[in-house]
């Protein structure tokens, strides 16, 4: 005999909070790429870009993902129908050697180092705000960097590099932040 669908959904939910800590499951755990698709979406909504940085008033708000298709999906999900500042917004899945020409937004996660450090180097100085969960990316100049503070997921900001991309971040995103650093480390 089965368990009645809220059991096995409750049974569900508490497996995936009690893997939220494990590294193994990092990679794999819904919980966490939700809050970070989630995190992609709100930054996004807390920046200004420059003038010329959209083709159009209308153009769409473009938001790239290296090095975690599952964490692409789950954001093309949430942002479905979904406007920031009064576009549209849409997600593509970044490799090695792609252009990051047309991007607002872009998710460095895990992947080697050269790699990380040639997409962050192409990023570097254009107006796109860049997302790491690594401190290796943070160190290469990633802007924003997630990171597990006990069980929550938090971000820490690098205004250096936001300043060089000539972005502006909201004052209510950077009071939000663990931790905002001023200089490059």
């Amino acid at each position: 005999m089965r368990a009645p669908f809220p059991l096995r959904a409750a049974c569900a939910l508490l497996l995936c909070l009690l893997t939220w800590n494990a590294p193994a499951y990092a990679q794999a755990n819904p919980v966490e790429r939700q809050v970070k698709a989630a995190y992609l979406y709100k930054f996004a909504g807390f920046v200004e870009w420059p003038e010329g940085s959209f083709a159009r008033p209308d153009s769409a708000l473009q938001i790239g993902v290296a090095g975690n298709d599952a964490l692409a999906e789950q954001l093309e999900q949430m942002v479905a129908e979904r406007p920031i500042n009064g576009h549209l917004v849409t997600v593509r899945k970044v490799r090695r050697g792609d252009t990051l020409a047309g991007l607002h937004v872009l998710f460095v996660g895990s992947m080697d180092k050269g790699a990380m450090a040639e997409l962050l180097g192409a990023a570097r100085g254009r107006s796109l705000l860049t997302v790491s969960d690594s401190d290796e990316a943070h160190l290469l100049g990633s802007m924003v960097n997630l990171v597990l503070v006990g069980d929550k997921l938090r971000f820490e900001v690098a205004l250096r590099p936001v300043t060089s991309g000539r972005l502006r971040i909201s004052a209510r995103m950077l009071a939000a932040a663990r931790k905002v650093q001023q200089e490059a480390s």
